[in-house]
């Protein structure tokens, strides 16, 4: 079972690298990050890089496919070969995913026109402008395509994936494996929850 991870620059670390935790420990699993060229790619920040062993015309075919979100994802969305590229390939998966602000590239490939979809909070505008209709649920599953929300969403997804690739008990067996029990220390998760100063200071540009 070959899993495709596209990297780019300025993608976000965890919306790959979480799905890649989980996804690496299904049985027969293969992971491969491509990029448009071989070699490390920095993520958002520019201080964190992942190694792509493939160059995506390189890659003609997956089982699974899951596109990463991030700054980088946007600079994207009138890149007719990333598009392309997505298109082609989605064209032969079993499961074609996305994490946070990877829908947009989904969209932009035209694979979400007509289908419930979800993305980052903060990009629910750009994904219906793709023919998605937005929902705030954090994994959706529409055919074989499956989208997630913001970032820590995409470990989820890729647990509920997983469990379709096997079944329940061996994806509780990679959860368990992963410590994945999240209490996390603050209702402040999405914008319904969190508090106005949160949302003030994210939008200051501060943090």
């Amino acid at each position: 079972m070959r899993i495709v991870i596209p990297l780019f620059a300025g993608f976000t670390a965890l919306d790959a690298a979480g799905p890649y935790e989980v996804l690496r420990m299904v049985p027969g699993a293969e992971v491969v990050f491509a990029a448009s060229g071989t070699g490390p790619v920095r993520d958002g920040a520019g201080t964190l890089a992942i190694t792509a062993d493939a160059a995506l015309d390189d890659i003609d075919s997956c089982d699974v496919l899951l596109v990463p979100g991030g700054p980088g994802a946007r600079k994207l969305l009138h890149d007719e070969s990333m598009a392309g590229w997505i298109g082609r390939i989605d064209a032969a998966t079993t499961w074609t995913t996305s994490v946070c602000t990877g829908s947009l590239l989904l969209g932009a490939a035209g694979l979400l026109r007509g289908l419930r979809a979800t993305t980052h909070w903060s990009a629910v505008d750009l994904l219906e402008s793709f023919g998605a209709t937005y929902t705030a649920e954090r994994v959706v599953f529409q055919g074989k395509i499956v989208t997630a929300a913001g970032v820590s969403s995409g470990i989820d997804m890729a647990l509920a994936l997983a469990a379709r690739l096997t079944d329940r008990t061996t994806a509780e067996a990679i959860q368990l494996a992963i410590e994945y029990d999240p209490q996390p220390p603050f209702d402040a998760g999405s914008p319904a929850k969190a508090p106005q100063a949160a949302k003030d200071l994210l939008t200051s540009g501060r943090v």
